[in-house]
């Protein structure tokens, strides 16, 4: 993230019958470069349209391909390596202002004019319980993202799917559904003590390595990761001790990242001294580990027994020195 305050005031036109959009505005600082509309796809931003800044200005071409509502991301940066470049924004209907400020990950950044951006706002600012909120709000793609990115993966498959039946049917069909009900159907398969499900992902190299071909010579612990997310860099230090401690007990650990930028990737576990066996899946959260062991929040491991099976997951700082104590240093 670039340290200057950068504030754009947009404005958008669109019309819900030909879902039409007009975007412009002023860059008032810088007053060079370009601003970036970008989809919203499964946790990641992917640039579809730009506009240079010129004079302090830019403006959008008209567009006649855009959902709305939905959901999208304005940046100063077209790469999409880092979601945490991008501001997210609910779009709907009517004139849309946007004072874009790129500092703290967009944390001063105001939207006026989208009733869906300020519903997301107020329900964020309220932590209802999540099954109430959805009944409230069945027509609120806002609601619905709520659950998407910070409930899936703290509600049992049963109460995902109750809330998934209370929205509207329009939703039924949207990627956010498909990846919700997919992930309750997940979350019953991988528990303790079921088999470890197999998965691909790939070395620096571009060979496919199979999760299954890791297994059966001691304990694996699969961690899953990214360069850009700052939760997983603070808990490296804990797997390189842990690994320093046990690696000879019977513990390797392999890391899967989430990355879509090789060269990123592999500077920071250089970085970290992550000194086993590092792979990754460039398809981020709709990889292929990251699906079939129900990820929806990193850092996140699971820890594989000989035999394949599940026997710990989500084991970090002192609990996973603890566990590990607990079943190797005998």
């Amino acid at each position: 993230m670039r340290k200057i305050v950068t504030i754009v005031a947009l404005t958008f036109a669109l019309s819900l019958s030909a879902q039409e959009l007009h975007l412009g505005g002023k860059a008032l600082n810088p007053n060079h470069g370009k601003v970036y509309l970008q989809k919203y796809v499964n946790k990641s931003f992917i640039t579809i349209d730009s506009a240079e800044v010129r004079d302090g200005r830019f403006e959008f071409r008209k567009r006649s391909d855009l959902k709305l509502p939905e959901i999208y991301g304005l940046s100063y940066l077209s790469s999409t390596a880092n979601p945490f470049d991008s501001f997210i924004i609910f779009l709907d209907e009517g004139n849309i202002e946007v004072e874009l400020d790129s500092i703290s990950q967009f944390r001063n950044t105001n939207v006026y004019g989208s009733k869906e951006h300020a519903l997301f706002k107020e329900l964020v600012s309220k932590r209802e319980n999540i099954i109430s909120l959805i009944q409230k709000h069945p027509s609120s793609i806002a609601a619905l993202y709520i659950l998407y990115r910070y409930h899936s993966f703290r509600i049992t498959p049963v109460e995902l799917r109750n809330a998934l039946s209370y929205l509207d049917s329009r939703f039924q069909d949207t990627e956010y559904v498909k990846v919700l009900t997919e992930l309750a159907s997940v979350l019953e398969k991988i528990g303790i003590g079921e088999n470890a499900p197999e998965f691909v992902a790939y070395d620096e190299n571009g060979n496919e390595i199979k999760s299954s071909s890791l297994i059966g010579n001691g304990f694996v612990l699969f961690d899953f990761w990214a360069s850009w997310c700052a939760p997983c860099r603070a808990e490296n230090p804990n797997l390189v001790k842990a690994y320093s401690k046990y690696k000879d007990k019977g513990l390797k650990i392999v890391s899967i990242s989430l990355d879509n930028n090789a060269e990123r990737w592999k500077n920071a576990y250089t970085k970290d001294h992550l000194g086993w066996l590092q792979l990754i899946d460039k398809n981020a959260w709709a990889g292929d580990g990251v699906v079939k062991f129900g990820i929806r929040l990193i850092p996140a491991n699971f820890l594989i027994s000989p035999d394949g099976k599940i026997i710990a997951h989500n084991l970090k700082g002192d609990n996973l020195e603890l566990f590990l104590n607990e079943l190797l240093d005998k």
